[in-house]
């Protein structure tokens, strides 16, 4: 299994890479939209999972999220937001837009852990 993290943010890169290993997931990083985008052209057949946050420079996620989920290539792959964007409306936008799931930051690594298992559709037996 693979999963792709989004963030401009090395150190949430780290800490998704650090609970993706625990779940004996493969990430591969990207630090903005435009990366992003790029590493799912690369790598689509192998992404199982990504986890995006909103503000970035570049391209922001909600366009990343946009163009992911309006690509017959890539709209199977869940999407779950991963951000400082905690605003309600914010929220409901990324859902209408096809995002999986959505985390909101700070979160604590059994939160982040949760979510990925959900997302993954694994329930409480990954």
């Amino acid at each position: 299994m693979k999963l792709l993290a989004v963030d401009d943010s090395s150190v949430i890169r780290k800490v998704i890479i650090a609970t993706a290993d625990v779940l004996q997931i493969e990430t591969i990083e990207a630090c903005d939209g435009v990366e992003a985008l790029e590493k799912l052209s690369e790598y689509y057949d192998e992404i199982d999972l990504i986890l995006l946050d909103w503000n970035m420079p570049e391209m922001n996620g909600y366009d990343v999220l946009v163009a992911i989920k309006t690509s017959d290539i890539y709209k199977h792959i869940p999407v779950m937001m991963v951000t400082t964007e905690g605003q309600q409306s914010s929220i409901v936008a990324a859902v209408r837009a096809g995002a999986n799931n959505y985390l909101v930051k700070p979160f604590t690594v059994e939160e982040l852990e949760t979510k990925i298992v959900e997302c993954l559709g694994k329930g409480g037996n990954f």
